[in-house]
């Protein structure tokens, strides 16, 4: 079994409410395009984890709070995984330009459009992304919670989200397609960076700490 997101015109309520508008709806499809179907899943799950995290901060009412941009943030997140990526650079980098490609593209203001680019290159990156701006924060940790981190903070909604977005052992896509682009050249692998690792740990064991650690975690595959 499948499961994508559902169109924007099926709005949902509550916990799984979703943002509306020109940015929120071609970012789901340019994702959609691009990923895998269980990746997908993960990065509209990682915008829930995002706002369930800002709420439990207390910053949903913050002026620099904005559900479109975070929503983007997320949903685009791995876009360099995908066929429009050159390959050249770190996945995390040709997601964020690809991104503001796009948002720019939908004449998004340059602000917005550097808080997505560096919410997406950062969402790799620990320590880093909490002392940024808040989008750059509620991405990073969002996308976390996605893999463990933080489980307890959404313990009350996970169910609700996971059966709407089902995991289909996303970890291991997630792993292929970012081991995928990283062979596609040197520059896209540079040491230290994730898709280093990862095709160092699969030489090495057949299987990344990344995929081990989701399935050993608390929402298993």
């Amino acid at each position: 079994m499948t499961n994508t997101p559902p169109t924007l015109s099926t709005r949902h309520e509550g916990v799984l409410a979703l943002p509306s508008g020109p940015l929120v709806e071609a970012s789901l499809a340019a994702a959609r395009a691009a990923v895998h179907p269980s990746v997908l899943n993960h990065c509209v799950r990682g915008f829930y984890w995002s706002r369930l995290f800002a709420a439990h901060k207390g910053v949903l009412n913050d002026a620099d709070y904005n559900e479109e941009l975070l929503f983007a943030a997320n949903v685009l997140h791995d876009l360099g995984t995908g066929p429009d990526a050159p390959g050249l650079l770190r996945f995390e980098i040709e997601s964020a330009d690809l991104a503001a490609a796009l948002l720019t593209g939908l004449g998004a203001p340059a602000g917005d459009v550097d808080k997505v680019w560096e919410a997406i290159a950062l969402h790799t990156t620990p320590q880093i992304p909490e002392r940024m701006g808040l989008l750059t924060h509620l991405t990073y940790e969002g996308i976390w919670v996605d893999f463990g981190k933080n489980a307890d903070l959404v313990a009350a909604e996970q169910s609700q989200i996971h059966a709407a977005y089902p995991r289909l052992r996303m970890a291991h896509h997630l792993a292929e397609e970012v081991l995928a682009h990283g062979a596609r050249s040197e520059t896209a692998a540079p040491p230290y960076a994730l898709a280093f690792h990862l095709a160092q740990e699969r030489a090495a064991d057949g299987i990344t700490t990344m995929e081990r650690g989701v399935v050993g975690g608390p929402w298993g595959e």
